[in-house]
C-alpha cells in the first residue's frame, strides 16, 4: 500500500525527471535551417548548369550532325540557359508558397512564432 505522502513524492520525482529529460532533448538548432537553405542554393546551381549543360551538348550534337558552323552550340546554350532559370525561378516559387503557407498556419494557430 502506497500512502499518500509516498504518492506525492513519487509525483514530484516523476514531474522533476520530466524536466531533466525536457532539458536534455535535443532543440532544434539554426543549423537545420541553415543547411536547407544550403541545400536549396545547390538545387538551383545545379538546375542552372544542368540546362547549360544539355543545351551545350544538343546544340555541339547539332554541329557535329549537320557540320556546321557552332551555330546551333550558341542557340542552345541560351536556350538551356533560359530553361535553367525558369526552372530556377520555379524552384524558388515553390520554397516562396511552402514559406507562406507556413507563416499562415503559424497565423491560424495564433503562436506567431517559427519554432526558433
Amino acid at each position: 500500500m502506497v500512502s499518500d505522502l509516498d504518492r506525492a513524492r513519487l509525483d514530484a520525482l516523476e514531474k522533476r525527471i520530466a524536466l531533466a529529460k525536457a532539458a536534455d532533448a535535443p532543440r532544434e538548432s539554426h543549423q537545420k535551417k541553415d543547411y536547407s537553405q544550403a541545400n536549396l542554393a545547390w538545387r538551383m546551381v545545379i538546375e542552372l548548369v544542368a540546362g547549360l549543360g544539355i543545351g551545350f551538348g544538343i546544340g555541339y550534337g547539332l554541329d557535329l550532325f549537320f557540320g556546321t558552323l557552332p551555330i546551333f552550340l550558341v542557340l542552345f546554350i541560351f536556350a538551356g540557359l533560359a530553361a535553367g532559370v525558369k526552372t530556377m525561378m520555379r524552384s524558388a516559387s515553390e520554397v516562396q508558397d511552402k514559406m507562406v503557407a507556413a507563416a499562415a498556419k503559424r497565423e491560424e494557430d495564433g503562436s506567431g512564432r517559427d519554432g526558433t
